[in-house]
């Protein structure tokens, strides 16, 4: 058996004097101690970190037709055992984990990304983790897989744009936990909060420290709108939001984020929901997601400083397929409950420039021509900072019951129909607003727009009507499709909405039922 060689994992050998100072503070412990970025880990990296660090556990993680992750845990027996399941991967049963395999022909392989790998941060013994790829029993990739069906999307962009989509999402979630009765926040007003009015922006934080660690490109944290108490217990909304990276990558974070935040939660006490809806009135999670088309490295969504023929081709084809795009973004039946008017969640098919109301907003992208850091620190000389790498626009209508994967893979699906699409422009400019359609006095405009589907089950009947977009150039498999159309209706809910409006203990029944979703 090989000599196993431990050393804290802060600790970078000597030889690394000439370290690369971009990657000697990167937060990910793996890339610290090997210098060099994850997209490039081979496995004699991995086997070396192991062997270095004192590793004695690895984790294969792989998301599953439930939406979460589901783990293998492996002890490191000999360097000849690691090598065998770092080379081979291992069997699963597929009929467990995904509903669309038959028990008869269950097996399948999930083959370890080493680009994905990070130190657990919950684990007592010294433990590797890595998400993994699924394969059949022919060693090819399973066709309806999720991270597969993404990678497929992301392939058919390219293919037929000769560009690069690029996602980033803005995870929301509440903290549960019982209420001190100390510096009480206002209802409904907890944007940015600080402490001690916002409760767990420590909690937020240590998330986002583990996130990062793992991988995960963060771009800020803070407190969100949502804030309430019930029954002597503080319900308080967070959000991480990501930086925007390749949209599988995006995916894959996003995935461990909700993994990290859940077994920390588990750690202190808390309760945790991603839920679209907990209750009447109140402020509904999200889990908005931003998109850029790149070339070459650079952002081609903004042309001479306003947005391009680019992004709005790709708007349009949200616009085109946005009611299907539910069947991956809002898959039960509480997420219809979150859109409704007035809550800063869409309702209708439109889209326009730093508007809540709509359904694809374009943010704010720096492309002002005034040197705000100049103004602001009159010592600073003039920065001629490049602001076009911001801009993105952002699908605001998908929660955290989304199947993340099958709902980055849509939104690239739909961006790319855009550009297949005849008069994609005339599109983009019929579907613009720029006012907030729910005042009364824009009541025409709002009449005007296409409405967003009200349950899971006219969710799935969108979804059968422009299935044959997806399937195209065998993104989503048609076994998928079926999939998710027989589960959307399976709950039964086409009228469930009217049926149980102002009803509080059949919405609470509701709201258990799914509180856990995703």
């Amino acid at each position: 058996m090989a000599t196993v060689v431990c050393c804290p994992l802060s600790v970078v050998p000597k030889k690394k004097k000439n370290m690369n100072k971009d990657l000697s503070l990167n937060p990910n412990k793996i890339v610290a101690y090997l210098q060099k970025p994850c997209k490039e880990f081979t496995k004699a990296d991995i086997v070396r970190y192991i062997k270095e660090t004192g590793i004695r556990m690895v984790n294969f993680m792989y998301p599953a037709g439930d939406g979460r992750l589901k783990t293998l845990n492996f002890v490191i027996n000999n360097e000849a055992y690691l090598d065998a399941i770092l080379t081979c991967g291992e069997r699963v049963d597929g009929s467990s984990l995904f509903p669309f395999i038959e028990a008869g022909s269950s097996d399948l392989y999930v083959l370890p990304r080493f680009s994905t790998a990070f130190v657990d941060p919950f684990a007592e013994l010294p433990t590797l983790s890595m998400l993994c790829s699924y394969f059949n029993k022919d060693g090819e990739p399973l066709e309806s897989s999720p991270e597969n069906t993404l990678r497929k999307a992301c392939r058919a962009f390219h293919e037929v744009t000769g560009m690069d989509f690029q996602a980033m999402g803005e995870l929301e979630y509440y903290v549960i936990a019982p209420d001190s009765g100390m510096f009480a926040a206002t209802d409904q007003k907890g944007y940015h909060e600080s402490a001690p009015y916002a409760k767990f922006n420590e909690f937020r934080t240590q998330c986002m420290a583990y996130i990062a660690q793992a991988g995960g490109q963060i771009k800020y944290g803070h407190s969100e709108v949502g804030n309430f108490t019930i029954d002597g217990m503080i319900y308080e909304q967070n959000e991480i939001e990501f930086l925007p990276v390749d949209a599988c990558d995006a995916a894959d974070q996003l995935m461990v984020a909700k993994w990290i935040i859940r077994n920390l939660a588990y750690k202190h006490g808390y309760d945790i929901t991603f839920a679209p809806k907990i209750t009447a009135g109140k402020a509904g999670s999200g889990l908005h997601i931003h998109m850029r088309i790149v070339k070459d490295g650079q952002n081609q969504m903004l042309d001479g400083g306003v947005l391009s023929a680019t992004a709005r081709k790709a708007i349009a084809g949200m616009m085109q397929l946005a009611p299907s795009i539910t069947a991956f973004g809002n898959t039960n039946p509480t997420s219809y409950f979150r859109l409704v008017p007035h809550q800063e969640a869409p309702t209708n098919i439109c889209w326009g420039d730093r508007n809540r109301s709509v359904l694809v907003r374009v943010p704010l992208g720096w492309a002002a021509k005034s040197d705000m850091c100049q103004i602001a620190n009159p010592l600073e000389a003039v920065s001629n900072y490049d602001t076009t790498q911001k801009q993105t626009v952002e699908m605001r209508s998908p929660d955290g019951s989304a199947d993340i994967y099958q709902l980055i893979a849509g939104l690239a699906v739909a961006c790319r129909y855009g550009f297949e699409l005849e008069g994609a422009l005339d599109i983009a400019e019929k579907t613009y607003v720029n006012v907030n359609i729910h005042q009364k006095e824009n009541a025409d405009k709002l009449n005007s727009l296409a409405c967003l589907p009200d349950s899971c089950e006219a969710s799935a009947d969108c979804l059968e009507g422009q299935r044959e977009a997806f399937e195209k150039y065998g993104v989503f498999s048609s076994a998928m499709i079926d999939g998710i159309i027989k589960r959307l209706r399976s709950y039964g809910d086409r009228t469930l909405r009217a049926d149980i409006n102002g009803n509080q203990e059949e919405m609470l029944k509701l709201v258990h039922r799914y509180f856990h979703c995703g």
